[in-house]
């Protein structure tokens, strides 16, 4: 039994097939993102295949607690999907940046256009900021509630958004530290890496504060569903 059956506030989830079906392409993306990185001794992402697998295993549970809507479920799987292809999918030399290893991540099309992985990093700090909502909603206002999408509590979940895209930033230090020779970049990578997740926090904040009802929660004496 665990804390949710304790908390009446606390939305009940099931394990229902929409969900196992997302768990599963989750952990088939991961796996083969490592497949390929063995395949090529891309020993950079072996290392952040497993840092995702603690991750997806992290937001699992965490889904168990707050009964993340399925789009936004579906939006974490879509960025654990571009965020494997952009390390172990070649390109060619013509569209990689200048100086970088011809994978996926280092793709720029035109000079003045965002790289590939800035791209990903707006994607994905876009979707868990919408995620943080969700779990600021029922952490304040259980499963009978609606959280306002005033300044404050949007700045509360895009915070938490940016503070993710920081832990981020930690975790592909320590992998420069631990491996000779990754793709990560320098000082400026990781300015422009931040620089893309606030990019993605505030599109998130916008549309929180234009949709709101959609991250709300389910009444409490609604039925039961998985997302």
């Amino acid at each position: 039994m665990n804390d949710a059956d304790h908390d009446p506030a606390a939305p009940r989830v099931k394990l229902s097939r929409p969900l196992v079906v997302v768990m599963a392409f989750v952990v088939l993306t991961v796996l083969g993102g490592v497949a390929m990185a063995i395949a090529n001794w891309n020993y950079e992402f072996i290392y952040y295949g497993l840092v995702m697998l603690v991750l997806v295993a992290a937001v699992g549970v965490l889904h168990f607690r707050v009964n993340f809507p399925m789009f936004v479920l579906w939006g974490l799987a879509l960025w654990v999907l571009v965020h494997m292809g952009g390390g172990t999918i070649p390109i060619p030399e013509s569209v990689t940046e200048p100086g970088a290893p011809p994978v996926l991540y280092n793709l720029r099309v035109l000079p003045w256009l965002p790289k590939y992985d800035q791209v990903v990093h707006c994607y994905g700090f876009f979707v868990s900021t919408l995620a943080c909502w969700r779990a600021l909603v029922v952490m304040t206002h259980g499963s009978g509630g609606t959280l306002r999408p005033t300044i404050g509590a949007i700045s509360a979940a895009a915070l938490m958004g940016n503070g993710l895209g920081a832990l981020n930033e930690v975790i592909e230090f320590v992998a420069t530290q631990i491996m000779p020779g990754t793709n990560v970049g320098g000082y400026e990578n990781t300015g422009w890496d931040l620089l893309s997740n606030l990019m993605g926090t505030i599109l998130a904040s916008l549309l929180i504060r234009v949709a709101t009802p959609r991250f709300s929660c389910e009444p409490a004496s609604s039925p039961t569903r998985a997302a």
